[in-house]
C-alpha cells in the first residue's frame, strides 16, 4: 500500500548525509571537471586575499618617510589590480567549469525519477495527487542543483577565505584578533542554527500549503469541464483562496521570523567588526601596528563577514533543499508492488491460449472483486465478458496485463504463468482498446503511431483506415499534424476511440483485449468498426469487454459475470435459450433500442 506522507512527517524523517551520499555517483560521471573547479576555486580565494595584503604594503610604502620621495609603487599597484582580475577569473572558470557538472546530475536525477514512477505500480498512480507530485518533483530535482552551488560556489568559499585568514592572524598579530574573529563566528554561527532551526516550521507548512494549492488548482483544470458543467468557478476559485490565505499567513510569519535573524545576525557582525577595529586602531596608537595593518585588517574582515553575512541565508537555503532532496530520494526509495521475479523469461507467445484459473483477487481485503474466476479463451478464438457495472469485468483486464497479481489462482499464456514472465514481454504481446481513452498532447501522427513507433507513414494511414478515421483526419485544416490537446480533450469521445483503436491496430499483437472499445460511437460507425474488430480479431486470440450486447453476439463464448463470480457462460443462443441472466440483460437493452 503506497502512502502519500505529510510535509512534517516527511521533514521529521529525513535522512540528509545519506541523501549527500547518493549525490557522489552523480559527480563520478565529470569528477575531472569537479576537482578542477575546486583548484580554480582555491586559487580565487589566494587572489582574494593577496589583495589586503598588498594593500597593507601600498599604504605603508606612504606612510612615514617614504611618502616625499613622491615615486608611485608601480609594481604593487599593478600587483593589487593583477590579484583582483584574477579572483574574478578564477571565479567565472570555477562556474563554467562546474556548470557541466551541476546540470548533468540535475539531468540523470530527473530521467531516473520519470523511470521510477513508471516503474512503480498502478495502485501508487491511482492513489497519488498529480499535482503536489509534481511540485514536490519539481523543487526535488532543482534542490540538487541548488545544493551543488551552495556547497561549492559559497559553503567552500568562505571556509577556505576564513582558513587562510585566521593563519594570517595568528601568524603576524597579537591572539586577540584571532580570538574576537573566532568568536564573532561562532556565536554568529550558533545564533544562525537556533533561529534557522526555530522557524523551519513555517518553511514546511509553506511548502505543505504550496503544494496543497498546486494540487487543487491542476485538480480543477483537469476536471474543467466538469467545474463548466455545475457552475462551480466560484467554488473552486474559494477553495484555492482558502489555502492561499493559509499560505499568506505563514509566508508572512516566515519573512517577520527572517527579518528577526537578519538582524540579530547584522548586530553579532557589527559587535565583531567593532571590536577587531578598537584593537587595531589601539595597536597603532601603542605602535605595534602600522597604518597598513589597520587598513590590512579592516579589509580582511569585511572580505570575510560579508559573506559571512550571506552564510545565514545559504544555511537556511541548504536545509531548504536537503528538505526538497529528500522528497525526492524518499520516492525513489518507494518499492513498486508488481516486480519480475529474479528468474523472470521472456514470453514466448507461440498459439495464444489465455487461461484464468480459479482467480481470487480484491483491492483491499474489504472489498473482495474476484472470486474463483475460471475459464479458457482458445488460441484465435473470441470471448466476451458482460454483466452489470462493478462486476468485475474491467478488473479481468488489469490482471492480465499484471497491473496487479492475482491473491489466489494463476493466468496463464499459452501454459505459462505471467507471474514467471518479464512484464516489458508480457505486455508486448497484448494490445487493448480501453473504455476511457486518454491521447498525449500531440499530433493525431503521434498518437497513432504510439502503437508501434518503427511503423511507417503507410502503416499508419492503413490502421487509421480499418478504424475508420482517416477521412477525417484528412480532412482536418492541419491534417495529421493536428495537436489533440491535453488528454485528447479537443477530439470527441468517438474521434478519441478511433485513434486508439488505430493505435492497437498498428501494434499488431497476439493478444487482443477490447474494454467497451465502441462505447462513444455513433451506431453507423459502431457498425463499420465491429467488422473491422471482426476481422483483425479471426486472427488473434481476443477478450472483450462489453456493456452492450448487441457488439459480442458473435462471439465465440459469452462469460456472464455478478458479483466478481461468473454465473453463467455459453454463445448467445446457447444463452437466450437458458432464459437467465444473460436472457433478462438482452431483453433490457432490447427493449430499450425499440423506445
Amino acid at each position: 500500500m503506497y502512502i502519500i506522507h505529510s510535509d512534517k512527517d516527511i521533514h521529521e524523517n529525513r535522512q540528509d548525509f545519506q541523501n549527500l551520499k547518493q549525490l557522489i555517483p552523480y559527480l563520478s560521471a565529470y569528477k575531472g571537471r569537479a576537482l578542477l573547479a575546486l583548484g580554480f576555486l582555491l586559487l580565487s580565494k589566494v587572489a582574494n586575499v593577496s589583495v589586503p595584503l598588498v594593500l597593507k604594503e601600498i599604504i605603508d610604502r606612504f606612510d612615514g618617510k617614504e611618502t616625499q620621495l613622491l615615486v608611485l609603487p608601480v609594481s604593487l599597484l599593478l600587483g593589487y589590480g593583477l590579484f583582483r582580475l584574477l579572483g574574478s577569473l578564477f571565479n567565472e572558470l570555477r562556474d563554467s567549469i562546474f556548470a557541466r557538472v551541476r546540470y548533468h546530475a540535475m539531468r540523470e536525477l530527473s530521467k531516473r525519477v520519470l523511470k521510477h514512477l513508471h516503474d512503480l505500480s498502478l495502485r501508487f498512480h491511482l492513489e497519488r495527487k498529480t499535482g503536489a507530485i509534481s511540485r514536490d518533483l519539481e523543487r526535488g530535482t532543482r534542490s540538487v542543483g541548488s545544493l551543488m552551488n551552495f556547497l561549492v560556489f559559497s559553503t567552500i568559499p568562505i571556509l577556505v577565505e576564513f582558513s587562510l585568514v585566521a593563519v594570517i592572524l595568528l601568524s603576524n598579530y597579537a591572539w586577540i584578533f584571532a580570538l574576537v574573529t573566532f568568536g564573532t563566528v561562532a556565536c554568529y554561527m550558533l545564533f544562525t542554527l537556533l533561529v534557522t532551526e526555530w522557524r523551519m516550521e513555517h518553511r514546511h507548512a509553506m511548502n505543505r500549503l504550496d503544494s496543497e494549492s498546486n494540487t487543487q488548482a491542476f485538480d480543477s483544470l483537469i476536471n474543467y469541464e466538469t467545474v463548466k458543467y455545475f457552475n462551480n468557478e466560484k467554488l473552486e476559485q474559494k477553495r484555492y483562496d482558502g489555502l492561499l490565505n493559509e499560505w499568506e499567513e505563514v509566508a508572512v510569519k516566515s519573512q517577520t521570523t527572517m527579518s528577526m535573524l537578519n538582524f540579530g545576525q547584522g548586530a553579532i557582525i557589527a559587535v565583531g567588526v567593532t571590536l577587531i577595529m578598537f584593537f587595531a586602531a589601539n595597536g597603532v596608537v601603542e605602535g605595534t601596528m602600522s597604518i597598513g595593518d589597520l587598513v590590512m585588517v579592516n579589509a580582511f574582515m569585511l572580505q570575510l563577514f560579508i559573506p559571512l553575512g550571506a552564510l545565514g541565508i545559504i544555511y537556511r537555503q541548504i536545509k531548504y533543499t536537503l528538505a526538497d532532496m529528500d522528497l525526492v530520494f524518499k520516492l525513489l526509495k518507494q518499492q513498486p508492488e508488481i516486480q519480475d521475479s529474479a528468474t523472470a523469461k521472456d514470453l514466448v507467445v507461440t498459439k495464444g491460449e489465455v487461461i484464468f484459473e480459479k482467480v481470487d483477487f480484491s483491492y483491499n481485503k474489504n472489498r473482495p472483486i474476484l472470486h474463483a474466476v475460471d475459464f479458457t479463451i482458445p488460441a484465435g478464438k473470441t470471448v466476451a465478458v458482460v454483466g452489470f457495472s462493478g462486476g468485475g469485468k474491467s478488473t479481468l483486464v488489469r490482471l492480465l496485463f499484471r497491473f496487479y497479481d492475482v491473491l489466489k489462482g494463476r493466468i496463464l499464456i499459452d501454459g505459462q504463468d505471467i507471474k514467471t514472465v518479464t512484464q516489458d514481454s508480457l505486455r508486448e504481446s497484448m494490445g487493448i482498446v480501453p473504455q476511457d481513452t486518454v491521447l498525449f498532447n500531440d499530433s493525431i501522427l503521434y498518437n497513432i503511431q504510439y502503437g508501434n513507433l518503427e511503423a511507417t507513414v503507410d502503416e499508419v494511414k492503413q490502421a487509421a483506415k480499418m478504424a475508420h478515421i482517416y477521412d477525417f483526419i484528412e480532412s482536418l485544416p492541419e491534417g495529421w499534424d493536428t495537436m489533440v490537446g491535453e488528454r485528447g480533450l479537443k477530439l470527441s469521445g468517438g474521434e478519441k476511440q478511433r485513434v486508439a483503436i488505430a493505435r492497437t491496430i498498428l501494434k499488431k499483437p497476439a493478444i487482443l483485449l477490447f474494454d467497451e472499445a465502441t462505447s462513444a460511437l455513433d451506431t453507423g460507425t459502431e457498425q463499420a468498426i465491429q467488422k473491422t474488430l471482426k476481422e483483425i480479431s479471426s486472427q488473434t486470440t481476443t477478450l472483450i469487454i462489453a456493456h452492450r450486447l448487441s457488439t459480442v453476439v458473435d462471439a465465440d463464448m459469452i462469460i456472464v459475470m455478478e458479483a466478481g463470480c461468473i454465473v453463467e457462460r455459453g454463445s448467445h443462443q446457447v444463452l437466450l435459450k437458458e432464459k437467465g441472466k444473460y436472457w433478462k440483460m438482452w431483453q433490457l437493452q432490447q427493449e430499450g433500442s425499440e423506445e
